[in-house]
């Protein structure tokens, strides 16, 4: 278990742009940063990062929280694992107090599946670099593709002996259960997965072994050339791209990725300089995989092997770039090269140069391709148009598509209109297949829901094609829930301020003097509990930060502080310094003192104005009764409480009706 002083100082340190800047292409506005969202699909950015606070937010999803919280959300880990991977970027030494064996077994129960992947991947470099096989069979296939030991070391390649129980007895040996290794995709049925193959680590984005990829390099044996770990709890392969981890900060640096089809192809590109690659890892690409990629660049660039039987299939998967909203250029090798081969053939300038001469648009190199084929027939180049016109409707932005529709005309010789029309005929039909399953899956959705729960197909905004737009639904507010939410804010915010030198009172201590005897009538229950809490913590002579909230244990309250100290908006310098216009008074974050009053002010108008109301309700009923006694005692009431709310009304400029 990590010290307490420990836990402190890894929080105290971690920030929030280092941490998911790691994972997100951010980049600034303002005094924040902004990207795109790593927690939901989308095209437009509203993932925001501020450093001042310390926080990140995606005003679109509505996740939020600091940079252990991102670590636990994106990552899936343990707070202990969030804690040791922020500690190990920063390079703070971990102090931990013993563990118990309960609790020892359970975090080695939480860790087991990467602890076991962990233990693999040594293993199988040790085999690769120490046992007279691995060095006769795998190292010296690996010394034929050209890789150096470091670059061995580095991704983690290895060799599995020959043998159906050699691994797994190894492993037992360590320690690790046969469950276990089960679980990680390791043994199967008692026996080794991965027998005599050389073997490529797979890592997640943070660099952890989720999965293995083994190629089999005898000939003539009836098994498959490559098998991957099988899905387990940390290895859903349509999530990785190989190589991500490696390659993350180059695709930022570069602003394109470059995406081949193997694992060797990324190893051999990355070792000669070219780190901004990723492989499929030999599968068609999929939404969460191009998902990994936008976070970084908009720009993908496909490298193709020469082989025109292979790019007609692998055409099919491009579309899904298309629709995800990427740029993306294709370049296709000479015949009979893959991309290891062609840069070992050629070296590392030629094959830059290659690569930049030769990258081409994928519609209008798809188009080119199909033209060919087509010839002069008519009914295959009927065909081509619909198949390019289906890849162009994909495309969500209606500007870009417009361009690819007045060149795909030109090109194809065809009226601009035709093209159009046809565009719009398959956005129709997407549109009312997506109704259709809609209507399938229950009929009418729920009110909170959106109507395309992924997005909404590419096309809505096509002329002619526009839907209503959803109506959005207010959460429903009760009695004084805004002002209530306002002071919850005002204490959240700045409770811990100074709100009077002379009276050395803070902002905390000042509203909860004024609010004592309204504690209990408070509509809204969170906001309650929030006030309660700041109760407690003021008579104890404690005053909590923001930060206190936003680490808080309870998640309800944790969310409410982290939208509290959020805003997608913020003052724009360029007022000052190109329209000089010039702020007459404080920023709202120096204005605290006049926004606590006048909240204060406020949030007692309307308890008061309510008061009011429930006393008219009481006289109307004692008038009715004829109980005088009592009428004029609530008379008496009413004017006090009229007094007091005309003199607030009067003090905040407002009009009491």
């Amino acid at each position: 278990m990590i010290k307490p002083n420990t836990v402190r100082e890894i929080i105290e340190t971690a920030r929030a742009e280092d941490i998911v800047g790691d994972f997100v292409n951010l980049k600034r506005r303002g005094t924040n940063l902004i990207g795109l969202c790593p927690f939901h699909n989308e095209k437009t950015p509203s993932f925001n990062v501020n450093p001042g606070r310390n926080i990140y937010k995606c005003f679109g999803c509505g996740r939020g929280g600091d940079p252990v919280n991102f670590l636990m959300e994106h990552e899936q880990l343990s707070f202990p694992e969030a804690l040791r991977w922020i500690a190990g970027r920063y390079g703070i030494e971990i102090e931990e107090v013993e563990l118990s064996d309960e609790q020892r077994a359970e975090q080695q129960m939480a860790d087991s599946l990467f602890i076991a992947n962990q233990f693999a991947c040594d293993y199988y470099q040790e085999q690769l670099f120490d046992s007279d096989r691995g060095r006769s069979v795998g190292l010296s296939y690996f010394k034929k593709r050209g890789f150096r030991e470091e670059t061995l070391r580095k991704f983690g390649l290895g060799y599995a002996p020959l043998g159906k129980d050699v691994f797994l007895n190894a492993a037992q040996l360590a320690g690790h259960k046969n469950s276990t290794l089960e679980k990680a995709g390791l043994i199967k049925n008692n026996r080794d997965f991965f027998r005599d193959r050389v073997m490529f680590t797979i890592r997640n984005l943070s660099g952890k072994v989720v999965g293995f990829g083994g190629r089999i390099l005898q000939k003539d044996v009836k098994a498959p050339k490559y098998i991957n770990t099988p899905e387990t709890e940390i290895y859903n392969k349509s999530r990785i791209l190989y190589g991500a981890f490696h390659a993350k900060q180059a695709i930022r640096k570069e602003d394109e990725c470059i995406i081949t089809e193997g694992y060797t192809d990324v190893i051999s590109l990355h070792q000669a300089g070219i780190e901004n690659v990723v492989a499929s890892s030999g599968t068609s690409l999929t939404v969460e995989q191009i998902g990994v990629i936008k976070r970084y660049t908009p720009n993908a660039k496909v490298l193709f092997d020469g082989d025109k039987a292979g790019i007609r299939a692998a055409l099919r998967g491009i579309d899904l770039l298309l629709e995800q909203d990427l740029n993306v250029k294709i370049v296709l090798l000479p015949d009979g090269e893959d991309p290891d081969s062609y840069l070992q053939q050629v070296g590392l300038n030629a094959f830059k140069t290659y690569l930049e001469n030769k990258a081409e648009d994928f519609i209008f190199f798809k188009a080119n391709l199909l033209l060919a084929e087509a010839g002069n027939d008519p009914v295959k180049r009927t065909a081509l148009i619909k198949d390019i016109v289906g890849s162009i409707s994909l495309i969500p932005d209606p500007l870009k598509r417009s361009l690819y529709i007045k060149e795909c005309a030109r090109l194809f010789d065809v009226d601009e209109q035709l093209l159009v029309a046809e565009i719009n005929k398959i956005i129709a039909q997407r549109i009312q297949k997506h109704q259709q399953k809609e209507r399938a899956r229950g009929g009418s959705r729920g009110e909170d829901e959106p109507p395309f729960p992924s997005g909404p197909p590419p096309g809505w905004e096509e002329e002619g094609m526009m839907p209503p737009p959803p109506v959005a639904v207010e959460p429903s507010v009760m009695g004084d829930e805004y002002q209530e939410r306002d002071l919850v804010r005002l204490l959240i915010l700045y409770g811990d301020k100074s709100f009077s030198e002379e009276t050395q009172q803070s902002v905390a201590q000042f509203i909860m003097a004024n609010i004592d005897d309204v504690i209990d009538n408070f509509d809204n229950e969170l906001y309650q509990r929030v006030v309660k809490e700041f109760q407690v913590l003021v008579e104890k002579g404690e005053l909590p930060s923001a930060s206190y909230f936003m680490q808080h244990e309870t998640e309800e309250l944790r969310k409410l502080a982290i939208n509290m100290v959020s805003s997608p908006y913020e003052f724009s310098e360029n007022w000052e310094k190109r329209w000089e216009v010039v702020l007459n008074q404080k920023a709202p974050d120096e204005n605290f003192i006049i926004d606590s009053s006048h909240g204060l002010k406020r949030f007692r108008l309307r308890k008061l104005t309510r008061l009011c109301q429930e006393n008219v309700d009481k006289l109307k009923e004692l008038t009715a009764n004829n109980e005088i006694e009592e009428l004029v005692l609530y008379m008496k009431l009413q004017q006090r409480l009229q007094t007091l709310r005309n003199g607030l009304a009067n003090e905040l400029g407002t009009v009491v009706l």
